[in-house]
């Protein structure tokens, strides 16, 4: 059975241990398959994350041509060991202009913007489309780049769906790509920029210092481009979900709940969730945490003192508008915040249920239900939202310790719970 469209998370009713293992980063994942199907020979994934956003790129990357292998890992159901032959930086041939090569992309960012330069080393005709949320989010600074490099590329409103033409490598083309509004723009041109032969320079602000263009950078480095085997990080923004649950039960002992194998390589922005949380007075997205920092604004109105999110502008171009969605759904559980700009401010409030809209965003879901393990009469909607990062986001809540926290989720039916989920219940297909 799958989740229902509405659960309800009851507070643990008295602190548990646990150490929680989290699927592998979906960032990681996605570069990887990117960069593995432009390698020269067999390169074996093992930790990579199993979840819609990575399913996506790998039936992207079949359909395009390539061989891509797919096994269950032992130590986490949410992830595999995925192999991919790569064909020494070849892209199989795209479609006709009558008859593009379809390319589906849902709502995955990461694979509509790498996809979209990955295509370009290819021959031939491809269209790549998604969800309407998808041909919503902005794509036009990649699109420019693009176009500079010597590309076309159609797209009457510079968003999703699109029609690219493939012109293989240019040997020397040169391009100037914005992350004002996303770094990965800048990602999807460096991850093919060494087959394309392109020059590719980045702007805006903290370019030089953007976190996730920088993973991309190492990841590049560290690849085995010739062949071999590539071990995926835990994703430290799923993590951040658990070392908040520890906070709201931490003792004199520490956190109870932890977080294992945590990320030391510092590719991921995010693992430096335990250093910045509880927040200090004002937390920026930009340079000190990324997706991560949604966790912090949902369970800031119970630290004793209030606190300024900065530059959360790329929060409303994701998967949802975000600002907007944090705010109102704060709000309705009796949380003050105020929305100025790009910032919000969250005072120390006293919480209260409510139920809580999603907009078929996962870290939406994932955040509120950590704030139900304390505030009473929290009900998420369309909880299976989940399954774009973390399908068993749910089954590691509901485990009993210490490899899940042992909560209760009941399903909401006219407003009562009408029974409480067991087992594979919890699982988001």
């Amino acid at each position: 059975m799958a989740l229902p469209d509405l659960i309800e998370i009851v507070p643990l009713d008295k602190p548990v241990r646990a150490e929680i293992t989290v699927p592998g980063s979906k960032s990681i994942t996605n570069r990887a398959l990117i960069l593995a199907a432009l390698a020269d020979g067999e390169v074996m994934l093992e930790g990579a994350l199993w979840s819609e956003d990575t399913q996506i790129m790998v039936e992207c990357l079949q359909e395009l041509g390539f061989m891509v292998n797919v096994e269950p890992d032992a130590n986490e159901t949410c992830n595999r060991t995925i192999t991919v032959y790569g064909d020494g930086g070849r892209v199989p041939p795209g479609g006709t202009e009558q008859q593009p090569m379809e390319l589906f992309v849902g709502n995955a960012g990461t694979a509509a913007r790498f996809l979209a330069a990955f295509v370009c080393l290819g021959k031939g005709v491809y269209r790549l489309h998604g969800v309407p949320r998808m041909h919503e989010r902005p794509q036009a600074a990649l699109f420019k780049a693009l176009r500079e490099l010597g590309y076309r590329v159609e797209s009457p409103t510079d968003k999703l769906p699109a029609v690219i033409h493939g012109g293989g490598p240019k040997l020397g083309a040169k391009c100037q790509v914005s992350i004002e509004e996303s770094s990965q723009f800048a990602s999807a041109l460096l991850l093919c920029a060494k087959q394309g032969g392109w020059e590719v320079k980045v702007v805006g602000e903290n370019a030089e210092e953007s976190p996730y263009v920088a993973m991309t950078s190492k990841l590049v480095e560290a690849f085995p481009h010739r062949g071999g085997k590539f071990q995926i990080e835990p994703d430290a923004s799923s993590g951040s979900y658990f070392w908040g649950a520890g906070w709201l039960f931490q003792d004199r002992e520490n956190y109870p709940i932890n977080v294992a194998q945590w990320p030391g390589s510092s590719w991921q922005i995010d693992a430096q969730f335990t250093s910045y949380f509880p927040p200090p007075p004002s937390l920026s997205r930009n340079g000190q945490l990324g997706d991560s920092i949604m966790t912090a604004i949902t369970l800031s109105p119970l630290m004793p003192n209030k606190v300024l999110f900065l530059d959360l502008g790329r929060l409303r171009v994701q998967e949802c508008e975000r600002v907007f969605a944090l705010r109102t759904e704060l709000t309705k559980c009796g949380a003050k915040v105020v929305e100025e700009g790009d910032t919000l401010t969250v005072c120390p409030s006293k919480l209260h249920g409510a139920e809580i809209e999603t907009y078929n965003d996962h870290r939406m879901a994932m955040c509120f239900a950590v704030l139900g393990l304390k505030v009473p009469g929290i009900k998420i909607r369309n909880p299976a939202c989940v399954k774009k990062t973390f399908p068993n986001f749910f089954q590691k809540l509901a485990a009993a310790p210490p490899n899940g926290l042992g909560a209760e989720i009941w399903e909401i039916k006219d407003g009562q719970r009408t029974r409480k989920l067991s087992g594979d219940e919890h699982f988001a297909d």
